[in-house]
C-alpha cells in the first residue's frame, strides 16, 4: 500500500491527480496537505471516488513541525510536490508569495522528508520518492524555429514565478545529489481542463464568453504555448512514480504548438455550436487586444521524448478533444463556477489585474 501525499490537493492540478488516483490505483491511500488559499478549494474534490483512502489536512508546506508530523503520522512514503504560486501575472504584481511558496515551502518539504525518511528511518530508503512538479517556463522562450526544450535545456526564467520554480528545482536536485533522497522531477507544459482557477486562460476566456464579456487577449496573441490535459498530465505523474529513474528528469506536454489567439478561436467555435441560442453569437466578436503583459515569453514546446520512450507514456487527449471536454464540464458545472469566482479574491484580482487593460467589468 503506497501512502501518497499530495501537497496543493485541493488545487487545479492537484484534486484532478487525487481524484485520478482514488479511481484508478486501489492500493494507494492519499492525503492532501493543503493551505485552502485563493486556488485552493475543497469543491474541486467532490465526489471522491473513495472516501476511506482520503485524508484532508489543512496546512502551510512552510510550517516544518506540521509536515514533519504528517509524514509521520499517516507513514507517508511518496510526495508529489504540486502546491506552489503558479500564476505569471499574479507573480509581476506580488512576488514575494512566490518565493515564500515556491522556494521556502520547497525547502521545507525536502528537510521534513530528509529527516523522517533519512534521519530517523521510518522507511526504506528504496521505498521513498520525492516528485517534484515544475514548469516548462523555467527554460525561457523559444525562438520560432528553435528546437523544443528538452531535459538538459539550460535554464532562462523570465519571470518572478519561472525563476521562483526554477530555485526550487535546484534545490530538488541538490537533495537528491547531497542527501541521496530519492528525487524525481516533472516539468509540464500549460495545464487545462475541469477545476481549473478562472483566472487562467482558458477557463477566463470561455467564461467571459458565455456571459458576453470581453475575452482579453495580451498583445498580438500570436504567443506559442504547448497544451496538455490535466488527466493526461496525472496519468504521467502515476507512470513517474510507479517506473520512473530515481534522479531523473521527465517533460510532460500535450505534443502541440498553437497561439493564444487560435486557442480563443476555437473556445469561441465550440460554444458557438454548444449554445446555439446565444445571444452573444458568435463569440469571436467577443475578442478584445489588451497591453502586454511584461517579460511575456514568446513560445514555449516540450520534447517528451524520454518519457514516451522510457515509460510508455502519450497523451491520451488531443487538443481538440480535450478542448471539448473542458468546455463541457464548465457548461455542466455552474455551481462550482459560481462559488469559485464568487469569492472576494477572485474579484479583487480580475479588477486588479484586467480593469484598464480593456476588460470592462
Amino acid at each position: 500500500m503506497m501512502r501518497l501525499l499530495v501537497t496543493g490537493g485541493a488545487g487545479f492540478i492537484g484534486s484532478n491527480l487525487i481524484l485520478d488516483v482514488l479511481q484508478h490505483e486501489p492500493d494507494v491511500e492519499v492525503v492532501n496537505l493543503d493551505a485552502l488559499t485563493y486556488a485552493g478549494a475543497l469543491e474541486n474534490l467532490e465526489p471522491l471516488p473513495d472516501t476511506r483512502r482520503y485524508r484532508f489536512v489543512h496546512g502551510d508546506i512552510c510550517d516544518r513541525p506540521l509536515v514533519e508530523d504528517v509524514l509521520r503520522r499517516y507513514r507517508i512514503d511518496t510526495i508529489v510536490h504540486l502546491a506552489a504560486e503558479s500564476h505569471v501575472d499574479r507573480s509581476i504584481h506580488g512576488p514575494a508569495a512566490f518565493v515564500r511558496t515556491n522556494i521556502q515551502g520547497t525547502f521545507t518539504l525536502l528537510e521534513a522528508a530528509r529527516m523522517v525518511w533519512l534521519e530517523e528511518g521510518r522507511a526504506p530508503t528504496e521505498a521513498v520518492r520525492f516528485h517534484h512538479v515544475s514548469t516548462d517556463e523555467v527554460y525561457g522562450s523559444l525562438a520560432p524555429d528553435e528546437p523544443a526544450f528538452h531535459e538538459a535545456t539550460p535554464y532562462h526564467p523570465s519571470s518572478p514565478y519561472a525563476a521562483s520554480k526554477a530555485a526550487s528545482d535546484h534545490l530538488v536536485r541538490a537533495f537528491g545529489q547531497t542527501y541521496g533522497l530519492p528525487v524525481t522531477l516533472s516539468n509540464c507544459s500549460n495545464n487545462y481542463g475541469p477545476r481549473q482557477f478562472p483566472e487562467k486562460l482558458i477557463p477566463l476566456l470561455l467564461l467571459n464568453a458565455i456571459e458576453g464579456n470581453p475575452l482579453p487577449i495580451y498583445g498580438d496573441g500570436r504567443q506559442i504555448r504547448d497544451w496538455v490535459y490535466v488527466t493526461d498530465h496525472c496519468l504521467a505523474l502515476r507512470k513517474i512514480l510507479d517506473s520512473g529513474r530515481p534522479g531523473e528528469t521527465y517533460h510532460v506536454g500535450g505534443s502541440n504548438q498553437p497561439t493564444n489567439l487560435e486557442i480563443a478561436l476555437q473556445l469561441c467555435q465550440l460554444l458557438d455550436e454548444r449554445l446555439p441560442e446565444s445571444p452573444h453569437r458568435p463569440h469571436a466578436g467577443l475578442l478584445r487586444h489588451v497591453p502586454d503583459r511584461p517579460g511575456h515569453d514568446r513560445r514555449y514546446a516540450m520534447d517528451c521524448g524520454k518519457i514516451e520512450g522510457e515509460l510508455d507514456w502519450r497523451p491520451l487527449e488531443t487538443l481538440q478533444s480535450g478542448l471539448r471536454r473542458t468546455v463541457d464540464w464548465y457548461l455542466a458545472n455552474p455551481e462550482w463556477v459560481a462559488t469559485i469566482r464568487g469569492r472576494p479574491a477572485y474579484q479583487e484580482w480580475i479588477a486588479r489585474n484586467y480593469v484598464g487593460r480593456g476588460e470592462p467589468r
